[in-house]
């Protein structure tokens, strides 16, 4: 039986605190092992001497957290190591971003979200509709994320084929993938309008070598 996983997070909340919100969705045939990627990862992590723990790119480019203690070049080199591997994982992604500003509510995000899901399920429904089951995975963290997912996928997919799952980034690598995602592509948006940090330049470097070394890297995974 052919299953397909769907892996979601998003970037912003519903208020006003950010200027954009993304949300990204990560597609794994399930019949595609990753454990082999996962292995090498995770070789990559102890000949560095760096810890194996959850990726959570906002906390580890900022030094929050549970990166609290690790230096600059260290949170850069498990960026890098995670990077590498995502690389080679066997998924495709797509990413939807908004301006808050063009959008005047939480209702209007969530229909307009869900409206660009409905269209790209549609416009994939010939490759979806070849899985039995489609798993969606998310930690249910923002009701607007939600509820767009349940409302599309029950619309555009047979509901008795659509299986909900939690999907906590600290127990799903590919959740973790699904942030590092969301986080390039704000960091692309950021990039175009020169709103970028300091701290994604010391991360990502100028504006031609984030698209060099990361944007493009990454979008030859978008589906």
């Amino acid at each position: 039986m052919l299953e397909m996983s769907i892996f979601a997070d998003e970037s912003g909340e519903a208020g006003a605190e950010s200027k954009y919100y993304l949300l990204t969705l990560v597609f794994h045939e399930e019949n595609a092992s990753i454990s082999n990627q996962i292995d090498r990862y995770r070789q990559s992590l102890s000949q560095r001497s760096l810890p194996d723990i959850p990726l959570h790119t906002s906390p580890l480019m900022n030094g929050n957290d549970s990166y609290r203690q690790m230096d600059i070049g260290e949170r850069k080199q498990l960026l890098s190591s995670f990077f590498t591997m995502l690389q080679h994982l066997p998924i495709r992604y797509r990413t939807f971003s908004y301006s808050k500003t063009e959008l005047g509510s939480t209702t209007a995000l969530t229909n307009r979200m869900k409206r660009d899901i409905v269209n790209m399920m549609f416009e994939n429904l010939e490759y979806l509709q070849r899985f039995e089951k489609v798993k969606i995975y998310y930690d249910e963290g923002q009701s607007v994320v939600t509820n767009a997912l349940h409302d599309a996928a029950e619309y555009a997919l047979a509901t008795d084929a659509v299986i909900y799952r939690d999907g906590s980034p600290k127990s799903c690598i590919l959740a973790q993938a699904a942030d590092l995602i969301c986080t390039l592509e704000l960091t692309a948006i950021k990039y175009a309008n020169s709103e970028q940090t300091r701290t994604d330049e010391r991360f990502f470097g100028g504006a031609s070598a984030f698209k060099k070394n990361w944007l493009k890297k990454i979008r030859k995974k978008r589906l």
